[in-house]
């Protein structure tokens, strides 16, 4: 990709060598795997907590969704000033600060204490994952790009689904009580040493020119509303009968505020100033569709795991370290499928990533009869299975996916289109919890209210929060189609224009 005079990064890239360019690249990757982590680990540690601190479903629902909330304030701002600044810098303080917010959790006495060190958490996870994206974009151009999100994509695929079972390992070695504080002890000294790598070997990509960082005040605060009260509601659907219905008027607050936000962002940009988020961005096709695609695919993938989780040790009784083993195989497999996407992504394009979705979608469609029709003796094993399958699905959407929507972006731009990609899929992630647990436990309190479930009334709930998890990985397998016969009505139609 070329960059014309006028789209120049106003700080230049720094040449560097072909080693210094992957070891910055690795302790950049490293990191994002441990922010990953905590969107997943914490899950199986939800009894843990609750046993431990008496914590309130509400306390527990904030632990869990805060984190991700946090995480998507955080992200588009730190975006922008990580373009304009230090992507370096950023990188130090995002980690520093999420050091500090582990041990907070660790050392927690209470539930709210708790809550607070989640929440900074998610602000400093949103500090760092900016800096990874736009860091990669900057130093890696062409099939190289290709490679390193490949490598960045299986490590995410790892991340995301070896969490739970990692979470459940933790608990198993500190014990029932207290074993949940080593899940976030364990980020503590991973991070000190990330913090001393990425002094010592994260180089500075950008030089200093002097130019004053634009961060649109008003634009932030704006932006702030939207995204709080789009979630908000979300976060609180937890499929019990006691859930305020009143908190689906947060939908109608962020209608208005988006409209506004829009606006003034469109006024500012207009004025000659940079925006919080240059919506100009999504008229590259590429970028648009690939945003929407992963916003699509990340409200499937938490969910699936979440339940799946949730049927394993509720339906059928195995202790949290055995219901996460379960995802091994699609944390290994998706590796393997991110590290073959992401170098065939740039030979065969959209229908990599829709061959990724159409694989993953049928093996979730295997798992909820798996999990339905075999006896409870052999299903872990069967699911298992299916779910190595699916493990090849989603490393062959995740990097080429991500290589894809990023081709066309300008490298000055790099940090803020991959913040908003991120945004995407937070926001995707927190309906689609909420979405898979509402029908989840909805249905358990429809079928016993506050009676004793069975197996039966946990099959029952499976399939139906399954049922979510199918419907939004449709939607995603949808917009790759519709994005393949888009991207060749526009290459038939340059020879005519010629």
């Amino acid at each position: 990709m070329s960059t014309s005079a006028s789209t120049a990064p106003s700080a230049l890239s720094i040449p560097l060598t072909n080693p210094q360019r992957w070891r910055a690249f690795w302790v950049c990757v490293s990191v994002a795997a441990i922010t990953i982590l905590d969107l997943t680990k914490v899950n199986v540690a939800v009894p843990s907590i609750e046993a431990s601190l008496g914590a309130s479903p509400t306390a527990l629902q904030l632990v869990v969704s805060g984190y991700v909330l946090t995480f998507g304030l955080a992200l588009v701002p730190f975006g922008r000033i990580g373009d304009q600044w230090s992507r370096r810098g950023l990188f130090i303080i995002g980690l520093a600060l999420f050091t500090l917010a582990s041990a907070m959790c660790a050392l927690a006495p209470d539930p709210t204490t708790l809550m607070i060190g989640r929440l900074v958490q998610g602000i400093a996870a949103g500090i760092q994952m900016p800096q990874v994206i736009g860091t990669i974009q900057q130093l890696f151009q062409g099939k190289e790009r290709g490679r390193a999100f490949g490598l960045f994509g299986a490590t995410i695929g790892i991340s995301t689904a070896f969490g739970p079972t990692l979470g459940g390992l933790l608990i198993a070695l500190g014990g029932p009580e207290d074993g949940w504080r080593w899940i976030f002890w364990m980020n503590v000294p991973l991070c000190l040493a990330a913090i001393g790598l990425a002094i010592w070997v994260l180089p500075s990509v950008r030089k200093r020119d002097g130019t004053r960082i634009e961060l649109d005040p008003v634009g932030v605060f704006l932006f702030a509303i939207v995204v709080i009260s789009l979630m908000w509601p979300f976060l609180f659907t937890t499929g019990s009968p006691d859930d305020n219905p009143a908190r689906w008027w947060a939908l109608a607050l962020f209608a208005v505020f988006g409209v506004l936000f829009f606006l003034w962002e469109r006024r500012y940009a207009a004025s000659g100033r940079a925006p919080l988020v240059p919506f100009g961005l999504f008229r590259i096709a590429s970028y648009r569709n690939g945003t929407l695609i992963a916003a699509s695919y990340f409200t499937a993938a938490p969910a699936l795991f979440l339940l799946t989780t949730l049927f394993l040790q509720l339906g059928l009784g195995l202790e949290p370290v055995f219901a996460g083993m379960v995802g091994v195989g699609f944390a290994v497999i998706s590796a393997v499928g991110s590290w073959v996407g992401g170098n065939l992504v740039n030979r065969f394009g959209r229908p990599l990533v829709v061959i990724g979705l159409a694989i993953i979608l049928v093996a979730v469609i295997a798992l909820t009869a798996v999990a339905f029709f075999l006896p409870p003796e052999i299903a872990p094993y069967a699911m298992a299975g299916v779910m190595a399958v699916g493990g090849l699905g989603g490393g062959l959407v995740i990097a080429p996916n991500q290589t894809l929507a990023l081709a066309d972006i300008p490298v000055r731009d790099g940090g803020l289109a991959g913040s908003v990609g991120q945004l995407g899929q937070r926001i995707g992630s927190a309906i689609g919890t909420a979405v898979g647990l509402s029908l989840f436990y909805s249905t358990i309190y429809r079928e016993v209210g506050n009676g004793t479930p069975t197996l039966s009334t946990y099959h029952d709930a499976y399939a139906f929060g399954m049922g979510a998890v199918m419907l939004f990985l449709l939607i995603a397998l949808v917009l790759g189609i519709l994005d393949i016969f888009s991207r060749r009505r526009e290459t038939d139609a340059e020879p005519a224009a010629s």
